[in-house]
């Protein structure tokens, strides 16, 4: 395929995922509206779900196809994807717009991600992920999806606060139309992008691995990065940050559950790479969401760009490993030696400001 014709389908996939993502945000928000309960539980769930299905699609297909080659972009989609939405798609959306953190993502949510994470690492530590794996992670999805909705009954009053008059005008078909219509261009959308850019990086050689874990992740990613974007610009950060810290949770208990039970007596193989570097690194980005929500509650401009240049280390990490470049080892010691401390320092300076802050208040 030439490089022009990959090149048209990335523009192409991403104009039609801003469309999708418009459609979307507006049609969760005048569903909360009609069902009487909080966007921030929209956002955890029916945003969620929808914005996760190209991940679905693409690693289900993927564990179906079969073989190591099957088993490394299923496994390597969810786990990019994941790091993808907390380091760019969060730090996108901060950086639009600074997102107000609800005391509920500190308390429930993000430690709820944080055990699903480190849960998800450990099952899948022996270098196999087993159908009854799947079967536990697919019955925690049961029982979180009950949980919110529990969630939502106990907090009904949350939700005409927060959206605007004019929205709450939309008909139950009218909003159904627009989720449906939005969802429909977010998973074409994706599909477009996904294969131009497989496309384009395989012309420039790029390694396969290297295109699971950052281009197709990235790719899957884009309904969560576009619509969390919109819903930043349009002041709905109950919906942005809700929907990064659903589509992860999903992504872990549903897809990965799935690709686990499809995968049959076989079990989902995991690269002993991944679970040595790739694994932690999710869960660390999960644990970083805790003290950066906790200060002050919102997260800034600032930590918003902090978090977008992580995932430019975490990309630039990746390519060098997968050519075997001899600058790989020196960039990780700087990694090490300058990146992560001056991140301790940051996050150490926050925790400090906001409780100087808070004693003055």
């Amino acid at each position: 395929m030439p490089f022009a014709l990959s090149t048209f389908e990335i523009v192409a996939g991403i104009l039609l995922l801003f469309a999708g993502g418009e459609l979307f945000v507006a049609g969760s928000v005048a569903l909360s509206l009609l069902l009487g309960i909080p966007q921030i539980v929209i956002g955890l769930t029916v945003v969620s779900m929808g914005t996760s299905a190209p991940e679905l699609f693409v690693s289900l297909l993927s564990t179906i196809q079969g073989g190591s080659a099957g088993d490394a972009i299923a496994v390597s989609n969810i786990v990019g994807s994941n790091i993808f939405n907390v380091l760019v798609v969060l730090g996108a959306s901060a950086a639009v717009m600074p997102l107000r953190v609800k005391s509920r993502l500190v308390r429930r949510d993000v430690p709820l991600l944080l055990g699903v994470s480190m849960a998800t690492w450990g099952m899948a530590s022996g270098g196999r992920l087993t159908w009854v794996a799947g079967l536990a992670l697919v019955t925690g999805t049961v029982i979180n999806l009950l949980w919110e909705i529990r969630s939502a009954k106990e907090e009904p009053a949350e939700a005409a606060d927060d959206l605007e008059a004019e929205e709450g005008a939309a008909s139950p078909p009218v909003a159904a139309a627009k989720l449906a219509a939005g969802l429909g261009l977010l998973v074409v959308g994706s599909q477009v992008l996904v294969k131009g850019a497989i496309a384009a990086a395989q012309g420039l050689g790029v390694s396969e691995t290297v295109i699971g874990l950052t281009i197709v992740a990235a790719g899957t990613s884009m309904p969560e990065l576009v619509t969390s974007l919109v819903a930043a610009y349009r002041g709905k950060a109950d919906l942005a940050i809700g929907n990064v810290v659903g589509s992860n949770l999903l992504n872990q208990l549903v897809i990965l559950g799935l690709c686990g039970l499809v995968s049959g007596g076989r079990g989902l193989g995991v690269d002993p790479v991944m679970l040595a570097r790739d694994f932690p690194i999710m869960v660390a980005t999960t644990l970083a969401c805790l003290p950066i929500f906790w200060t002050g509650g919102v997260i800034t401009r600032l930590e918003g760009w902090i978090l977008m240049g992580l995932y430019g280390l975490y990309v630039i990490e990746q390519v060098l490993s997968s050519s075997a470049s001899s600058v790989a080892d020196e960039f990780r010691l700087f990694v090490l030696v300058a990146a992560v401390p001056a991140l301790m320092v940051f996050l150490t300076w926050s925790a400090l400001r906001w409780r100087q802050q808070r004693r003055l208040a």
